[in-house]
């Protein structure tokens, strides 16, 4: 493997100069350099976090993408790769000395083949456009985010993003079989195809989740598979939230695997019923949504398996979707459970963190001492049956100190996530969000290895420079205010 290239001093090109070449073969519209043009580029979903970009340029074809990124290689400017923009860990901030490079025009489904269950498309196209055009053949696209109406699968690839159903049909890489990227130098590469498999090293599962730190992709393959015949979500209230942990971990530990169990607490369940009228109970601590499918016998049987594993971790109610309107009454609730704390809020600062699925209870409560320590409310909301946290720290960005105060706190939380054998992030990313969490969650040997193989996909360190991997000077530094003999200062953590 090829080792980091030192990155020359570099003086920014003459802006105009860059426009006006960039200008010779992209559309009219397609180069924006006015600030009332790159402002709605200037962050992505995490909103806390704003840079203008220098340049914004909007390819129509592949071909076009290769020469922006051959220019600016040529040139020894970086590039940020966008999608859509839903990203929650800042992986597509700008850069102020950079191109943004936007695939917003790649939207075309280039093919539906029902033979062999894959649709090809272009970054640009929305989740849930994947499985509209793939219904009337009967088949769908697994997973599925919370923001599947907006999100695009580019951007879905670039975050390995999950989904409600990631417990039973995996993340974005586990349905994913076939990728063409473009390198920084500009060049077309093809991995993968419709096959199950393909030789070598697996670069297919390399690039699904490297937050456009290796290449820009540019068409994506992707397995569907058959809908299910029946459906049906189980939803069942507790006491407390430490039950309701301990009752994702008996539902797992009996070898039944739900399409979905998702976990609320309070606060959600609340802020939902105001948003959407989703009907959860009002008064429980936390709630959870199990969705079994498949023959209508099986979820029959199932049903009556998950009633009594609920019940015998003491849910105070059990109760099973009367029929389809109902199943997607809760799953709505479910999915519009950040805009329904949104509306409460002023702003919310939305973690993502992965842990062992038994630690769920007790890292619960650990959040609800810190939420108290910091003075910020919490919202809970995540996928319990693979461990993937997303509380949503409330906080108002106008009263000062308060946004340092809600990073700081959610810093502890991925802190946390490490401390119990779990790691800081499920489905956003890295970006620049978690990037002082890495220090804490890998060595300095292994942050080594990271940039040792974008080294070796990006020899000049232009692509979405700064996200996802620190430097070591940037973790020398957090460790000397933070880390201290490997271990972190927090002693209510040290007890995991």
């Amino acid at each position: 493997m090829s080792q980091p290239q030192p990155i020359p001093a570099r003086t920014l090109p003459d802006k105009a100069a860059v426009a006006r070449a960039l200008r010779q073969f992209l559309p009219p519209a397609g180069v924006l350099t006015d600030e009332e043009d790159l402002r709605p580029y200037e962050c992505d979903g995490l909103t806390a976090y704003r840079k203008l970009p220098w340049i914004v340029v909007l390819p129509d074809t592949i071909e076009q993408a290769s020469r922006v990124l051959r220019l600016c290689d040529e040139r020894n400017i970086p590039v940020v790769a966008r999608g859509a923009g839903t990203g929650l860990s800042g992986g597509a901030l700008p850069l102020e000395d950079g191109v943004l490079l936007s695939l917003s025009k790649f939207t075309r489904i280039l093919e539906i083949d029902p033979e062999n269950r894959t649709a090809t498309l272009e970054p640009g196209v929305r989740n849930l456009a994947i499985t509209e055009a793939a219904a009337p053949l009967g088949l769908y696209y697994a997973p599925d985010p919370s923001s599947q109406i907006a999100c695009s699968i580019g951007g879905n690839v670039a975050e390995n993003a999950g989904g409600v159903h990631c417990l039973k049909y995996g993340l974005t890489v586990h349905n994913v079989l076939g990728l063409k990227f473009l390198t920084m130098d500009g060049e077309l590469i093809t991995l993968g195809g419709k096959t199950l498999d393909s030789p070598g090293y697996d670069l297919l599962a390399l690039l699904t989740g490297s937050e456009g730190m290796l290449g820009v992709i540019v068409e994506i393959t992707v397995k569907l598979l058959p809908k299910p015949e029946y459906a049906q979500v189980v939803l069942a209230a507790f006491d407390s939230v430490e039950k309701a942990g301990e009752a994702v971990a008996t539902v797992i530990a009996s070898g039944f695997i739900p399409s979905g169990l998702e976990m609320m607490d309070n606060f959600a369940i609340r802020a939902v019923n105001e948003y959407a009228r989703a009907g959860y109970p009002n008064e429980a601590a936390a709630i959870l949504l199990c969705e079994l499918d498949g023959t209508a016998e099986e979820v029959a049987e199932g049903i009556v398996q998950v009633r009594e594993l609920l019940l015998g971790r003491g849910a105070t109610e059990v109760r099973a979707s009367r029929d389809e309107a109902e199943r997607l009454k809760f799953w709505a609730g479910r999915k519009n459970a950040f805009p329904a704390v949104g509306r409460i809020a002023r702003d919310y600062y939305c973690m993502d963190g992965t842990i062992p699925r038994k630690h769920i209870g007790q890292v619960l409560t650990a959040i609800g001492k810190l939420s108290q320590e910091y003075g910020l409310p919490v919202a809970n909301v995540f996928h319990a049956g693979d461990g993937n946290l997303h509380p949503l720290i409330l906080y108002d960005a106008n009263q000062p100190g308060q946004l340092a105060r809600a990073e700081e706190f959610g810093g502890r939380i991925l802190e946390l996530c490490v401390a119990v054998g779990g790691t800081i992030t499920g489905e956003h990313g890295v970006g620049v969000e978690k990037i002082n969490q890495m220090c804490v969650q890998f060595t300095q040997e292994e942050l080594a290895q990271f940039h040792a193989l974008k080294a070796a996909f990006d020899p000049k360190g232009l692509l979405n420079p700064g996200k996802a991997v620190p430097k070591p000077a940037r973790c020398a530094e957090f460790g000397r205010m933070h880390v201290h003999g490997g271990k972190l200062k927090f002693p209510e953590m040290e007890r995991f």
